[in-house]
Parts: structure tokens; sequence; C-alpha cells
């Protein structure tokens, strides 16, 4: 598309999303008219992110087609959107241009200095490290994340857009829908590349192409085999356990919800979980050594970094029990948080919701192999029905299915086709010191599910 700036009033179709609430936040703090709409707006009690969107201005409805009106001069829509959907029928038939989000954002990211964020995990995270950083050594920038940093929740906001003062701007650039290749960074990074949506093959052909896009530093993690085919420059790398990148990380250690290592001769403490965070940590450093901040100045911003909405967050403790909330949908990110939780606690309950029946036939495999090596042999794998948000579906691969295959080799995997009917189960069994840990993507209700689990079995 053209500029961004050419449109007067922006229509968000699904604006509940993550991804366009991000959007939706930043041009109306651009001073754009916008509006939106989600099929989660329903007639009763208006949600959370409703009244935060309202609160900014920004006009919700339902997705009804009353919001696309004639004064609406773009309609924004992601992949997931048919063309039978009512407003977007209704849009072209009013000949209202049609953009969809990625090829939005990157019109956006043309116009500022753009630091682009990618790999197959670890994407919001990083940015929103990158972003704190920035934020607390002066540089003033902006962001647009995958989910909500906890310091601007806490100023009422979704929390996943900001609008800085200055130049810099800092996104997720996602290889899922392919839309990594629209974006021309100034200063990227690939921090991992995991069959995760695509194989290896298509994964390295769209990280490829994203390096050739970028138009200053490109970034690598040398100790991920296949990030480090692409790299271009060691000085400019991050990687652990003695690798050649320049921001090496070594000393990792976990002491319930705190991680320290040491980078380039400076000490890192951070009040979070997991190795995996280590490799953020150490991206978001190599990334903001880029712009100009020092080593040190990156160690001492990290130490007050809040987190992230469900990465790793704690729902709540009580009677030596611990209940973690985290976003992990695909294996590799299931098997760090399942590490990250066996340092916290004695046994880990791990509970994991599929976020689809595609990403379900895709990963099957991986995740009845990998899983079952992370386990201890005191921790439990609890399996729920996948996830069905809509839409044509192809149900070859169930959850029956990956918890049959991975019973065979483990009495320790449970299936729970209901996930209420796992609450009494970890209520009976529930001993001090465990760590009942949630996972899944795109239900809504994951994090209030969490705080459910602490309140009936936990507390």
């Amino acid at each position: 598309m053209d500029s961004y700036k050419q449109f007067k009033h922006f229509f968000f179709v699904g604006v509940a999303g993550t991804g366009m609430s991000a959007i939706a936040q930043y041009l109306k703090g651009e001073g754009k008219n916008v509006s939106g709409s989600d099929r989660l707006f329903g007639q009763g009690d208006k949600m959370p992110i409703q009244l935060q969107l309202e609160q900014l201005g920004i006009n919700c409805f339902f997705q009804d087609a009353s919001g696309v009106t004639a004064d609406v001069d773009c309609l924004v829509i992601s992949t997931a959107i048919e063309e039978t959907n009512v407003e977007l029928k209704k849009a072209r038939q009013m000949g209202i241009t049609v953009v969809k989000r990625s090829e939005l954002l990157s019109s956006i990211s043309k116009e500022k200095r753009t630091i682009a964020i990618g790999g197959t995990s670890g994407k919001s995270t990083t940015s929103a490290m990158v972003f704190h950083i920035l934020q607390k050594c002066g540089f003033e920038p902006s962001i647009m994340s995958g989910a909500g940093l906890v310091s601007l929740q806490q100023k009422g906001l979704p929390g996943n857009a900001w609008n800085g003062k200055s130049d810099w701007l800092v996104i997720e650039s996602d290889e899922s829908d392919g839309s990594i290749v629209n974006y021309v960074p100034e200063i990227a990074i690939v921090l991992n590349v995991d069959r995760d949506h695509k194989e290896y093959a298509e994964l390295m052909d769209l990280f490829g192409q994203f390096k050739a896009h970028t138009t200053g530093p490109f970034i690598v993690n040398e100790s991920h085999p296949m990030a480090q085919q692409l790299s271009v420059d060691s000085n400019l790398n991050f990687g652990t356990d003695d690798s050649k990148a320049r921001f090496n990380g070594s000393g990792f250690r976990q002491t319930g919800f705190n991680i320290q290592f040491d980078c380039c001769g400076v000490h890192f403490n951070l009040p979070l979980i997991g190795r995996h965070n280590m490799e953020n940590a150490l991206a978001a450093t190599a990334v903001c050594a880029a712009v100009g901040v020092s080593v040190a100045d990156c160690a001492t911003a990290l130490q007050s970094y809040q987190g992230i909405y469900r990465r790793a967050q704690l729902a709540g403790t009580a009677n030596g029990c611990f209940v973690i909330d985290d976003f992990a949908h695909n294996p590799a990110e299931v098997v760090c948080a399942i590490h990250a939780c066996q340092n916290i606690g004695k046994r880990v309950w791990a509970w994991f919701q599929p976020h689809g029946f595609g990403p379900m036939k895709f990963m099957h495999k991986e995740l009845e192999e990998e899983v079952l090596k992370a386990l201890n042999p005191q921790d439990y794998f609890l399996l729920s029905d996948v996830y069905y948000a809509g839409g044509t579906v192809d149900r070859v691969v169930t959850s029956e299915d990956v918890a049959a295959v991975m019973q065979k080799q483990n009495d320790h995997v449970m299936l729970f086709a209901d996930r209420n009917l796992m609450l009494p189960f970890l209520k009976k069994n529930l001993q001090q010191g465990d760590v009942i840990l949630t996972m899944g993507a795109r239900d809504n209700s994951l994090s209030d599910f969490a705080k459910e689990i602490f309140e009936k079995v936990v507390r």
C-alpha cells in the first residue's frame, strides 16, 4: 500500500485481537480517526479490551457492519478474515480501500527507524525488553507488540502499544503468515528458527528475505543452528555457552523467580524465570547495543523489567504451591516453560490447550516427542481439547490422538477433554511445592482459567 498517512479514518475488523488493537491504538495516538469491530463484542457487559479502546477514543461495534460507514476510508483486516465477512463485503461494495494488517504495519514502519524482532519464539518478550531498555535510557521509542507490557497495563492501557516521541519504533515481524518479508527495518534480529506453522525450508527463505531487506545491523542467535546460518557478523550477534558471538551469556542460574547470568563482563539480574529469558535478554542487549546503549546500561534497565501478559506470569501462590500462566503454544515453547517451572517447585503439572486443529496437525509429532523428554519422572502433562475459534477446519489430529501416543510411553500423561474436569483431580492430588503451569494461545479465557485454578485448587 501507499503511505498510510493518506487515510483519515481506519476501521479494524477484529479490533480485539492483539495485533489489530496494537496498530489501532498507535494510529489513534498519531491523531487518526479509528474504530473497529469484533465478534466478541456482544450486547452484555463490555470486555476489558473494549472498555480500554473506547477510553482511548476508539469506537467499538459488534461485527455486523454497522460501524462501516461512509466516513471510513480504510478497512483493515487480518489473514483470518474471509471474503464472506459481512464487513469486508460491505466495504468492497462501498469502494472503501481494504488493507491487510501486515501491509499497514509495514507502511507505518517505513516512516520510522524501525527495530524488527523476528523468530519463531520470544518475539513479544524481546520486543518488550528492547522497548524497556530504550525507554529507561531516554530514547523515547514507540512499540507495537504481540502482548501487553505490564508496565503499560499498569497505566490502564491494553499494554501492547505506545506512541513515543522519537523516531524509534519496535515491532514484531511475523513469519507465520509470511508478512515478515514486507518490512524494511533499520535493525533486525532473528531469535530462533523452529518448525512452527511452516517447514524449515520455507522459514529459512522468509528469514533470508527479512535479512536482505534490513538496511542496517542484522543480528542472529549464534547458538541456534538454523539462525546461525543467517549470520552476517559475530560482533553483532548474541549466543550462549561459549559461542563466538560478542554478546555471549554464561553462568546462568535460576533461583525461584529470578535469573542471573554474565555477558561482556557485566552481571545481569532479572525478575524472570527460564533459560530462554536469558536468551531474550541477550537478544535485547545486542539490539540496544546497535542503537548505542552500553551493556552495563542494558543490565541496569532490565533489573526493573516487569514482564508481559501471559509470559510465565504468576497467577497466584498459596500453601507452598504456584500457578503460572504462559502463552507457550508450540513444542519448543512448551518445553522451555516446563523447564523454567521445574526450577521453581518439586513437581510440575503442565496443562496444555492446543490453539487450533491446523497447528495441532502440524506440530503433534514434535509435541509428542519433545514434551516427554522434558518431563521429570514426577511431572505430569495434561492435555485438553483443541481450542476451536470457528471457521472451516480439518480435525484430522485431536488431543485424544496425541494423548494416546504419549500415554504409551509415560503414564503421567493425562487427557481432560473438558478442562473443567481437571480441577477436582488437581485439588485431590496437589502437594506442597507443586507448580501448576497453564499453557495455550488464542483463547482469551486462558488467563481467567489460570486464576480460577488458583482460587479453586490452590488457595
